[in-house]
């Protein structure tokens, strides 16, 4: 009876201990004492894109990549692609395109020239494959306007073969390296090279001499003879003269008679 009391007595107490315990609040969980960092190195907003970078990527454009870059065109490009609304076309000549020109080709030009070289290669809109189907000729390049003799491209498409021609050089289009919605560059197999910088102009005809003045003769007044010469008398009549001598030697010789008679 005892141990049935003690047996009770002990449930009730744990019963008591079990309904204390469950009434009290939980603990609230132990935040940590510093928040995490935001992740490093978080990717930046896209900007335009940048030509040599892209051709540094595919590989194969030293060349191109170093005019770029010392004639200032890559820093201009990238400027202008800021705006959206501005787009491109770029036909990209491979290192093996401008090894096969003729020794000292990019030597002869000076700076402005190998910029107006590389802006030939540039086409101030974008064109996919598909849109040189269409293209009216010429095409405005970078370099000038569509007029002869400022820099103007012939664009043709055949199929999916695209053939480019400057009146100097027939290239084609060997594959797309890059295209957006802004800027396409297309590789081509040879350096685009304009008539205007490598074809030697004609001279210009020499102008017409001017017509010369006949010179005025000199005069010599009369009765100023030239120091050194013996003036010549001019003869206004010579009869005349005989005529008056005549009259003279007549009369003196009628005088003398009239004085002799009269003695």
């Amino acid at each position: 009876m005892a141990k049935q009391v003690l047996s009770l007595s002990l449930l009730l107490v744990f019963l008591f201990h079990c309904t204390t315990t469950s009434g009290q609040p939980a603990q609230a969980p132990t935040l940590p004492a510093v928040a995490p960092a935001a992740p490093a190195n978080a990717p930046a907003p896209p900007g335009p894109p940048d030509v040599t970078k892209i051709l540094q990527k595919v590989g194969g454009f030293t060349i191109l990549i170093r005019l770029l870059k010392s004639t200032g065109v890559a820093d201009q490009l990238r400027g202008q692609l800021n705006d959206s609304n501005i787009r491109f076309t770029l036909f990209a000549p491979n290192d093996n395109a401008f090894s096969n020109l003729k020794s000292g080709t990019l030597n002869s030009l000076n700076n402005e020239e190998k910029v107006r070289l590389i802006q030939f290669h540039i086409l101030p809109t974008y064109y996919t494959l598909e849109n040189f189907q269409t293209v009216s000729n010429p095409v405005r390049t970078q370099a000038g306007d569509n007029k002869p003799g400022d820099y103007p491209l012939n664009v043709s498409s055949v199929g999916s073969q695209v053939n480019i021609s400057t009146g100097l050089v027939n290239a084609s289009v060997s594959g797309t390296l890059y295209s957006n919605f802004q800027l396409a560059i297309y590789q081509v197999d040879k350096v685009l090279l304009p008539l205007d910088l490598f074809v030697a102009k004609p001279p210009s005809p020499a102008p017409a001499p001017a017509p010369t003045k006949p010179k005025p003769k000199k005069t010599t007044a009369a009765g100023s003879p030239k120091t050194g010469t013996t003036a010549t008398p001019t003869v206004v009549n010579s009869g005349a003269v005989s005529l008056a001598i005549h009259g003279m030697l007549v009369s003196i010789g009628v005088a003398v008679f009239i004085a002799a008679f009269t003695l």
